[in-house]
């Protein structure tokens, strides 16, 4: 069993929340070059050469169940699918708003597993669920003033996103994380194999025949070797330090973004938007601590000789 290091942790969701915004920066700078198909394809494809030889070598478990393979084709669509909408919505957004945006996902999160996981969700975290939707549509609405309907393709993101990370729970206890992400990078270049061949002929312009440059290829590995990594961080952090010291850093995510945005496009959100995204990271982080005071409770219930809680009789 790995011993607990928190500070090695903390550094490792740490790097995650730089490379996670980078990785959308990089996309952002690819829209701009390489058609989106062939983008999303080289994604998923640079991912698969980079975790197979890990599973490989590490004789990690990548085999599955009937069930888990199934769980784990729609987890891999659903991925394909959330990965060309954040980089479709790059495209109109600024970087830090789309990123920001992305975050109403934990509240999506738990309405879902109210929904389909029957998990208990007290009025608090609903409400606060409530206050942090309504910050994101202060981030939504400049946007949306700006480009119109494209400001809501971050939305579809989150859902997208909060429906993966629901599947990723149901499997995750009988899947090997690595082994898991090197199946479904396998998986997702399979299926985008076709649509890269006969997207051309569509006419659709997201799939039109790429020729990349010298630095369109630089960035397509790019995005792959980052998006890639970055997993891999969070994976590791996870290993050494509690989900619950480490879930309140991944709002770190969005004064990255900023930076980045910054350096690379000189954007600032506006005076609305910026106050929109301090009550999303408020109301988040209250989520996170009552769950976290959730959880401590329920550990410091007493129980019987059964193991049933003394509440519970």
């Amino acid at each position: 069993m790995t011993q607990d290091r928190p500070v090695l942790g903390i550094l490792l969701m740490l790097g995650f929340c730089v490379l996670a915004p980078f990785g959308d920066a990089i996309a952002k700078l690819l829209g701009e070059r390489v058609p989106l198909g062939f983008t999303v394809f080289l994604r998923f494809a640079v991912q698969a050469a980079i975790l197979a030889p890990l599973v490989w070598w590490g004789s990690r478990k990548w085999q599955m169940t009937r069930r888990v393979f199934g769980i784990v084709v729609l987890r891999t669509i659903l991925h394909i699918f959330g990965i060309g909408l954040m980089f479709t919505a790059l495209q109109f957004l600024e970087l830090a708003d789309a990123v920001a945006i992305i975050f109403v996902m934990p509240f999506i999160l738990l309405a879902l597993g109210r929904v389909f996981l029957g998990e208990e969700v007290g009025v608090r975290r609903l409400s606060a669920a409530a206050v942090g939707f309504v910050g994101t549509m202060m981030v939504v609405q400049p946007s949306f003033a700006e480009v119109g309907w494209p400001a809501l393709l971050p939305l579809g993101v989150a859902v997208n996103f909060a429906a993966f990370i629901l599947l990723t729970r149901l499997v995750a206890k009988e899947t090997d994380p690595i082994g898991m992400q090197a199946v479904s990078g396998g998986m997702a270049t399979v299926m985008l194999l076709p649509v890269l061949i006969w997207g051309p002929s569509s006419g659709f312009g997201a799939l039109a025949a790429a020729s990349p440059d010298m630095i369109g290829w630089v960035l397509l590995l790019a995005i792959g070797t980052v998006g890639s990594v970055s997993h891999l961080l969070m994976v590791w952090s996870l290993r050494y330090a509690p989900a619950a010291t480490l879930a309140p850093m991944q709002y770190l995510e969005i004064p990255v973004a900023v930076i980045f945005g910054w350096l690379f496009w000189q954007d600032l959100p506006n005076g609305l938007a910026v106050f929109g995204i301090c009550i999303t990271c408020s109301a988040g982080l209250y989520v996170i601590r009552r769950e976290q005071a959730i959880a401590r409770a329920r550990l410091a219930k007493p129980v019987t000789a059964h193991g049933v809680p003394l509440a519970a009789e």
